[in-house]
Protein backbone atom coordinates (compact mmCIF):
# COMPACT_ATOMS: atom_id res chain seq x y z
CA UNK A 1 0.00 0.00 0.00
CA UNK A 2 1.44 3.34 -0.98
CA UNK A 3 1.50 6.23 1.44
CA UNK A 4 -0.40 9.03 -0.26
CA UNK A 5 0.35 12.62 0.68
CA UNK A 6 -1.58 14.79 -1.78
CA UNK A 7 -1.36 17.98 0.27
CA UNK A 8 2.28 17.67 1.32
CA UNK A 9 4.68 20.38 0.21
CA UNK A 10 8.14 19.06 -0.57
CA UNK A 11 11.17 21.11 0.45
CA UNK A 12 14.33 21.26 -1.62
CA UNK A 13 17.76 22.76 -1.13
CA UNK A 14 19.41 25.17 -3.58
CA UNK A 15 20.78 22.27 -5.64
CA UNK A 16 17.35 20.67 -6.06
CA UNK A 17 17.80 17.87 -3.51
CA UNK A 18 14.71 16.91 -1.51
CA UNK A 19 15.30 17.66 2.17
CA UNK A 20 14.61 14.72 4.49
CA UNK A 21 15.12 13.83 8.15
CA UNK A 22 15.40 10.44 9.86
CA UNK A 23 16.37 8.84 13.17
CA UNK A 24 18.27 5.76 14.12
CA UNK A 25 15.92 4.76 16.94
CA UNK A 26 17.71 2.77 19.63
CA UNK A 27 16.18 0.79 22.47
CA UNK A 28 17.35 2.64 25.57
CA UNK A 29 20.74 4.26 26.03
CA UNK A 30 22.81 1.14 25.24
CA UNK A 31 22.25 1.63 21.50
CA UNK A 32 22.59 -2.10 20.76
CA UNK A 33 19.24 -2.57 19.00
CA UNK A 34 17.82 -0.32 16.29
CA UNK A 35 14.19 -0.03 15.18
CA UNK A 36 13.31 -0.48 11.51
CA UNK A 37 9.89 -0.12 9.90
CA UNK A 38 8.31 -1.80 6.90
CA UNK A 39 8.45 0.20 3.68
CA UNK A 40 5.13 1.69 2.58
CA UNK A 41 5.89 0.78 -1.04
CA UNK A 42 7.43 -2.65 -0.35
CA UNK A 43 6.00 -4.03 2.93
CA UNK A 44 8.40 -6.99 2.89
CA UNK A 45 11.42 -4.65 3.12
CA UNK A 46 12.69 -2.90 6.26
CA UNK A 47 13.80 0.75 6.30
CA UNK A 48 14.98 3.46 8.70
CA UNK A 49 12.02 5.69 9.66
CA UNK A 50 12.22 9.13 8.10
CA UNK A 51 10.72 11.39 5.49
CA UNK A 52 10.44 14.79 3.91
CA UNK A 53 10.84 18.02 5.81
CA UNK A 54 7.95 20.47 5.80
CA UNK A 55 8.49 24.16 4.93
CA UNK A 56 10.19 26.09 7.75
CA UNK A 57 10.64 22.85 9.76
CA UNK A 58 13.95 22.28 11.53
CA UNK A 59 15.65 18.95 10.70
CA UNK A 60 15.53 17.68 14.31
CA UNK A 61 11.82 18.46 14.62
CA UNK A 62 11.15 16.75 11.28
CA UNK A 63 13.06 13.64 12.40
CA UNK A 64 11.06 13.41 15.64
CA UNK A 65 7.77 13.91 13.75
CA UNK A 66 8.64 11.26 11.16
CA UNK A 67 9.54 8.55 13.69
CA UNK A 68 6.36 9.29 15.63
CA UNK A 69 4.26 8.92 12.44
CA UNK A 70 6.10 5.97 10.89
CA UNK A 71 7.35 3.97 13.89
CA UNK A 72 5.04 5.07 16.71
CA UNK A 73 7.86 5.92 19.09
CA UNK A 74 8.96 8.91 21.14
CA UNK A 75 12.27 9.45 22.81
CA UNK A 76 15.28 11.57 23.59
CA UNK A 77 16.74 13.15 20.46
CA UNK A 78 20.51 12.82 20.49
CA UNK A 79 23.31 13.86 18.20
CA UNK A 80 23.11 14.66 14.52
CA UNK A 81 24.92 11.74 12.92
CA UNK A 82 25.33 13.48 9.59
CA UNK A 83 23.84 14.59 6.30
CA UNK A 84 23.58 11.70 3.85
CA UNK A 85 23.14 12.12 0.12
CA UNK A 86 21.29 9.74 -2.18
CA UNK A 87 22.21 10.73 -5.72
CA UNK A 88 19.89 8.17 -7.31
CA UNK A 89 16.79 9.59 -5.60
CA UNK A 90 18.18 13.14 -5.27
CA UNK A 91 17.63 13.27 -1.49
CA UNK A 92 19.69 14.73 1.35
CA UNK A 93 18.77 13.30 4.73
CA UNK A 94 19.68 14.69 8.17
CA UNK A 95 20.11 11.60 10.36
CA UNK A 96 19.86 11.78 14.15
CA UNK A 97 20.20 9.30 16.98
CA UNK A 98 17.10 8.82 19.15
CA UNK A 99 16.91 6.88 22.44
CA UNK A 100 13.38 5.43 22.51
CA UNK A 101 11.51 6.07 25.76
CA UNK A 102 7.91 5.39 24.68
CA UNK A 103 6.44 2.83 22.26
CA UNK A 104 2.84 3.37 21.17
CA UNK A 105 0.64 0.32 20.70
CA UNK A 106 -1.21 1.90 17.76
CA UNK A 107 0.24 4.71 15.68
CA UNK A 108 -0.64 6.66 12.53
CA UNK A 109 1.04 4.45 9.92
CA UNK A 110 0.11 1.15 11.60
CA UNK A 111 -3.57 2.13 11.52
CA UNK A 112 -3.60 3.86 8.11
CA UNK A 113 -1.32 1.64 6.00
CA UNK A 114 -0.53 -1.40 8.16
CA UNK A 115 3.12 -0.46 8.70
CA UNK A 116 5.10 -2.83 10.95
CA UNK A 117 8.16 -2.22 13.14
CA UNK A 118 10.86 -4.53 14.43
CA UNK A 119 13.98 -4.30 16.61
CA UNK A 120 17.23 -5.50 15.03
CA UNK A 121 20.76 -5.96 16.34
CA UNK A 122 22.85 -3.31 14.57
CA UNK A 123 24.81 -5.84 12.46
CA UNK A 124 21.58 -7.54 11.37
CA UNK A 125 20.01 -4.20 10.45
CA UNK A 126 23.03 -3.33 8.28
CA UNK A 127 22.68 -6.65 6.43
CA UNK A 128 18.93 -6.14 5.97
CA UNK A 129 19.42 -2.63 4.55
CA UNK A 130 22.45 -3.23 2.31
CA UNK A 131 20.52 -4.85 -0.53
CA UNK A 132 17.72 -2.34 -1.08
CA UNK A 133 18.73 0.75 0.97
CA UNK A 134 22.55 1.00 0.87
CA UNK A 135 22.55 4.68 1.89
CA UNK A 136 20.54 3.75 5.01
CA UNK A 137 23.05 0.98 5.77
CA UNK A 138 25.67 3.76 5.65
CA UNK A 139 23.84 5.55 8.49
CA UNK A 140 24.55 2.58 10.77
CA UNK A 141 28.12 2.15 9.50
CA UNK A 142 28.82 5.79 10.34
CA UNK A 143 27.15 5.35 13.75
CA UNK A 144 29.42 2.35 14.44
CA UNK A 145 32.56 4.25 13.41
CA UNK A 146 31.62 7.30 15.52
CA UNK A 147 31.55 5.20 18.68
CA UNK A 148 30.63 8.09 20.97
CA UNK A 149 27.59 8.33 23.24
CA UNK A 150 24.65 10.45 22.18
CA UNK A 151 24.72 14.12 23.08
CA UNK A 152 21.70 16.41 23.29
CA UNK A 153 20.89 18.30 20.11
CA UNK A 154 21.20 21.57 22.03
CA UNK A 155 24.95 20.94 22.08
CA UNK A 156 25.16 20.83 18.28
CA UNK A 157 26.11 23.65 15.97
CA UNK A 158 23.81 24.59 13.08
CA UNK A 159 24.20 22.35 10.05
CA UNK A 160 25.17 25.12 7.65
CA UNK A 161 25.07 24.60 3.90
CA UNK A 162 24.00 21.00 3.09
CA UNK A 163 26.01 21.03 -0.12
CA UNK A 164 29.24 21.59 1.79
CA UNK A 165 28.51 18.68 4.14
CA UNK A 166 27.41 16.09 1.58
CA UNK A 167 30.95 14.82 1.03
CA UNK A 168 31.53 14.30 4.76
CA UNK A 169 28.84 11.60 5.08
Amino acid sequence: MMKLKPDQTRTYDLEGFKQRAACLCFRGEQEDEVLLVSSSGHPDQWIVPGGGMEPEEEPGAAAVREVYEEAGVRGKLGRLLGLFENLERKHRTHVYVLAVTEILEDWEDSVNIGRKRQWFKVEDAIKVLQGHKPVQAEYLEKWKSAGSPSVPVSGLLPCGNPASQADRA
